[in-house]
């Protein structure tokens, strides 16, 4: 890694320790475990999207497409976790999301009173909690409308797979 890539993640992981009230504690907790707990709701929100619906959205449960599919459509940071509520992937999005978040019953919009398991910026494959689009650049989310999309599509191929 070249000195421009190590100071833009370096200048990342501080954009998003700063979410966190002691940000020094994100540093040790990543030292530590690889994870960091951030609240939400300062910086960004976070859009919770099962297994399920987003292996329908891209039509794959391989990785490496999943990966890309999510890179590209999504065009933003999104963390793979499988510990909490089963297998998730969390879209970072702008904290205003859910103001206007319509998709609440299959994709929550997560925000202010809620934590976040963020790995560390190296952590891009398992196991445990890890990035499968990790942040290129400090205050880079996803676009809302862009996670809707995906949740739309992934949430009426399940119903069409389910009718037939």
């Amino acid at each position: 890694m070249d000195n421009a890539q190590q100071a833009t993640e370096r200048a990342v992981a501080e954009w998003l320790t700063k979410e966190h009230p002691v940000p020094n504690q994100v540093w040790t907790e990543w030292s530590t475990h690889g994870v960091a707990l951030l609240p939400l709701g300062k910086r960004f929100a976070a859009i919770r999207m099962p297994m399920e619906v987003v292996h329908a959205a891209v039509e794959s449960d391989d990785s490496v497409q999943v990966t890309a599919v999510l890179r590209d459509l999504l065009g933003g940071p999104v963390v793979y976790d499988r510990r909490v509520v089963g297998t998730t992937y969390y879209a970072l999005v702008q904290c205003s999301a859910d103001l206007s978040w319509a998709h609440g019953e299959v994709a929550p919009c997560l925000g202010r009173g809620i934590y976040l398991g963020v790995p560390r910026l190296d952590r891009l494959r398992p196991p445990g909690t890890y990035w499968v689009v990790a942040p290129r650049y400090p205050g880079e989310l996803c676009p809302p409308q862009a996670v809707a999309t995906l949740v739309e599509a992934g949430r009426r191929r399940l119903v069409e797979a389910a009718e037939v």
